[in-house]
């Protein structure tokens, strides 16, 4: 017989409950059996349909599954009440898929993060980890989240792009190759900064594969995103407490603990928080090179963004300030503008009556007609150019 949509969602439901009730796991027979004891006889297309849809939801995302798989898709977020919305590169739309209410939300969501060795209940009502597929997980209950439970997966990138595919794909003014080469060749410590989905991590990710080969690049995160194209690579992920609350290892014990591990670039993922104390420490211990990613509106916000993060942590404005001028040389600033992520801004980091200040070089859309070389920003270039020792024909 042959499914409709709505019919075979179903059948996936009775007999993914029907194993589970058997304690059966998802293979052929299992699953077959299965079917012809919920009274559905399938063709032979059917059941291999049948076998993926069942695998999903007893391993994978259940009917999201589909989405995280197809090509270009980066997010899929589920609000409350089963709407789903999906991100493919040209901003979020919503997507011909939803979920029967909350009971089937907050099962996912519950499912997911066991699947991450998380707990998910009315005592931890919110969590965020990192699925053994790669994707990261976040998920919020009610009452935190009125209108039932949301939840939102961030698929890692299959595809690892370069430089040379950034450039191609617009996502880096071009004249500004030189410019990010030479940042990485003279080994200048730099954060990219940008908002929730920008590219940062994209950005990072390509600038880390131009390190030398025989550099050793150390990288410390809370969740496990980057994955750059380079021959020598250690990556070190915190460890959350467990259901008692511990086991918890922080990235401030990983940072130490890299440091004992002979980097020759030392890089610490995405601050949130408090852990910026972690990543400016990290900046400051010797290591030239070393990055990080941080949130902020615009690369100009940078140094108030580390101000309040770091008040979390204890640091006063002015250690704060102290730690960026020693150890950080250069922002880079993406962001999304009609639906396209990519950099739109290079800064340098000046001293101005001992408090740090960034300072634009690069703004993208002042390339010179022609495609000669970045013009300059007079505000920041001359110091840029001369940090990195740029020949004078870069500027155009």
């Amino acid at each position: 017989m042959r499914l409709t949509e709505e019919e075979f969602a179903r059948t996936v439901e009775r007999v993914r409950d029907r194993l589970a009730r058997n304690a059966s796991a998802p293979d052929p027979p299992a699953v077959a059996a299965a079917a012809r004891a919920e009274g559905v006889v399938l063709a032979a297309a059917d059941l291999l349909r049948l076998l993926d849809g069942v695998g999903a939801a007893v391993h994978g995302a259940g009917r999201l599954q589909p989405l995280l798989e197809t090509d270009g898709v980066t997010d899929v977020l589920v609000n409350g009440g089963g709407t789903v919305w999906v991100d493919d590169g040209a901003g979020l739309r919503r997507a011909a898929t939803t979920l029967d209410g909350e009971a089937e939300v907050r099962a996912l969501a519950v499912r997911l993060a066991a699947g991450a060795g998380r707990r998910l209940d009315e005592a931890s009502p919110f969590v965020d980890a990192r699925l053994p597929d790669g994707t990261r997980l976040h998920a919020l209950l009610p009452p935190l989240a009125p209108d039932g439970t949301h939840l939102s997966l961030r698929v890692p990138a299959v595809r690892r792009f370069g430089l040379p595919d950034l450039l191609r794909h617009g996502a880096v003014p071009g004249g500004w190759e030189p410019v990010l080469r030479a940042l990485v060749e003279r080994r200048c410590s730099f954060l990219v900064s940008g908002g929730t989905g920008s590219g940062k991590t994209t950005l990072l990710q390509a600038l880390l594969g131009l390190v030398a080969p025989g550099e050793r690049i150390v990288l410390v995160e809370d969740s496990g995103e980057l994955r750059p194209d380079h021959p020598h690579v250690v990556r070190l992920e915190a460890r959350h407490g467990n259901v008692e609350g511990r086991g918890a290892v922080g990235l401030d014990v990983l940072v130490r603990q890299a440091l004992r591990m002979r980097p020759d670039r030392l890089v610490v993922g995405e601050c949130r928080g408090a852990e910026v104390r972690d990543l400016l420490a990290a900046l400051n211990t010797g290591h030239a090179g070393g990055a990080g990613t941080v949130h902020a509106n615009t690369a100009a916000d940078v140094p108030a963004r580390l101000h309040a993060l770091a008040s979390t942590a204890g640091l006063t404005p002015g250690a704060v300030d102290a730690q960026v001028l020693a150890g950080i040389d250069v922002v880079l600033h993406v962001a999304r503008r009609g639906g396209r992520r990519g950099l739109v801004e290079v800064a340098v980091v000046v001293a101005e009556a001992g408090r740090a200040v960034v300072v634009p070089a690069l703004a993208a859309g002042g390339e010179p007609p022609g495609g000669r070389g970045p013009a300059p920003r007079p505000a920041g270039w001359d110091r840029l150019s001369a940090l990195l020792d740029l020949p004078a024909g870069v500027a155009g």
